[in-house]
């Protein structure tokens, strides 16, 4: 049998991918805008970062580790400094930069971690070089997309007033991230193409 990577069955993974999202998003972010929302910007801050920090405790208590995308999540609002709130954007996007590339050179890049956790990827049993070499490319990739969004929300941030900032802030992240993601299928599926593998769902 060709080897191949395994994805769940599209039923699985969206749950996989629904819980993930929750579990290092929502949650904290949910609990950041009730705060926000109640009691204002500083309490809400506070709110996503221990709401954080419970599901990240939790986590560890009960599987051991923590997940890569909840660690992000953390770094993101740990980063949101209550006295200079502008400066929460670009250094948690530095922070992030620093984050994926101290991985992408060793045996395990933070984005095949990603899809593992996120999308309960599955690599082939035998260690297929081309599929390594895209993990570190593309966590190369996200390192410079996050150092990009670091430089340009710096110049956004000293250049433009607030409610400016935050709309250009969106528009750039939503833009780049979503751009990565684009290009990072591409490449995973020409990846796949030209080592011979093929993409299985699994059985079970």
């Amino acid at each position: 049998m060709p080897d191949h990577v395994e994805f769940p069955r599209p039923l699985r993974l969206l749950r996989t991918i629904s819980w993930s999202l929750i579990e290092s998003a929502g949650l904290p972010i949910g609990a950041l805008a009730l705060g926000a929302w109640l009691y204002g910007r500083d309490a809400g801050l506070i709110a996503g970062l221990a709401a954080t920090w419970l599901v990240a405790l939790i986590r560890k208590v009960a599987t051991g580790s923590v997940p890569s995308l909840l660690t992000i999540t953390a770094v993101v609002l740990a980063t949101g400094q209550l006295w200079i709130y502008l400066l929460q954007f670009p250094l948690a996007n530095l922070v992030m930069s620093f984050l994926f590339a101290r991985t992408a050179r060793g045996p395990h890049p933070l984005v095949a971690r990603l899809a593992a956790e996120v999308v309960a990827l599955r690599q082939p049993s035998r260690h297929h070089p081309g599929l390594h070499r895209f993990f570190q490319g593309a966590t190369w990739l996200w390192a410079g997309i996050f150092l990009l969004l670091t430089a340009g929300l710096a110049v956004l941030m000293v250049t433009e007033p607030l409610q400016a900032f935050m709309v250009a802030s969106t528009v750039i992240t939503v833009a780049l991230t979503v751009a990565g993601i684009a290009i990072s299928a591409v490449w995973f599926g020409a990846v796949l193409r030209r080592s011979g593998l093929r993409i299985r769902f699994a059985t079970s």
